[in-house]
């Protein structure tokens, strides 16, 4: 039988190493800052992806519009030499009557204008397609101002966008300044007269934006330019002078 002594050292063994000793749990220690730059990794992995598929996305839509306006532009070009054809045996024949003639100049004209219409848009389109690295960017394209009376004016421009990742779309102000001479003395006309006096020179653009409207200019007045103006609050982003 063990002393007493030998007996203690006994349960002291069994409570420190039997079934009854505590648990004891073993945890690694990793500082969190280990775990953050990881995550911020991946963040800005898949934000990166993200990106770059929506810009493939946008060239590819482009890149459709572009090859349709060129098949219209083919269909309008074959039309146009047929009807040319035609109009040159007409003028030649004198079966043909003199408002037929008319007729099919006046439908010349018009293709040769719808021609030159397609050609442009052509080119805007193929601006349009995003440039990798490239940022947002905001154009005035095809200003023209035509007259419609003696003192009165209309103006059509066309607007182009490319948006980045950051700025998808655009908001500004449309400002025209009109030079003009009126009494011997050179004058100049802003519209709108008042920043905020009408809406209608309000712009919001995704891509592009075609806008029209009319001028006048008091009577005796001679036009000598007009030019487009695109605000973003009173920052000038884009500038052209029209085409008279």
């Amino acid at each position: 039988m063990p002393t007493p002594a030998v007996a203690l050292k006994l349960r002291r063994f069994r409570r420190r190493f039997g079934i009854s000793a505590p648990k004891v749990v073993v945890r690694s220690h990793l500082p969190w800052r280990w775990l953050v730059l990881p995550a911020l990794l991946l963040a800005l992995t898949l934000g990166l992806l993200g990106w770059l598929v929506a810009q493939g996305n946008e060239a590819g839509a482009l890149s459709v519009e572009v090859e349709e306006l060129r098949q219209q532009l083919m269909e309008q070009r074959e039309e146009l030499t047929l009807l040319r054809s035609t109009a040159g045996t007409g003028q030649n024949a004198v079966s043909i009557e003199r408002a037929t003639q008319q007729q099919l100049l006046g439908r010349i004209q018009g293709l040769e204008g719808q021609n030159a219409a397609l050609k442009e848009d052509i080119l805007l389109f193929e601006r349009l397609i995003p440039v990798a690295g490239e940022g947002a960017v905001i154009r005035v394209e095809n200003f023209r101002v035509v007259r419609e009376a003696s003192n009165r004016y209309r103006y059509r421009l066309l607007i182009a966008f490319q948006p980045d990742r950051q700025n998808p779309d655009f908001r500004g102000r449309l400002q025209l300044a009109i030079a003009y001479l009126h009494s011997g003395k050179e004058r100049q006309l802003l519209l709108p007269e008042r920043r905020d006096s009408s809406t209608e020179y309000l712009l919001e653009v995704k891509h592009f934006l075609r806008r029209e409207g009319q001028f006048e200019l008091p009577e005796g007045a001679v036009l000598q330019g007009v030019e487009a103006r695109v605000l973003q609050g009173d920052t000038l982003k884009s500038k052209r002078l029209a085409q008279l």
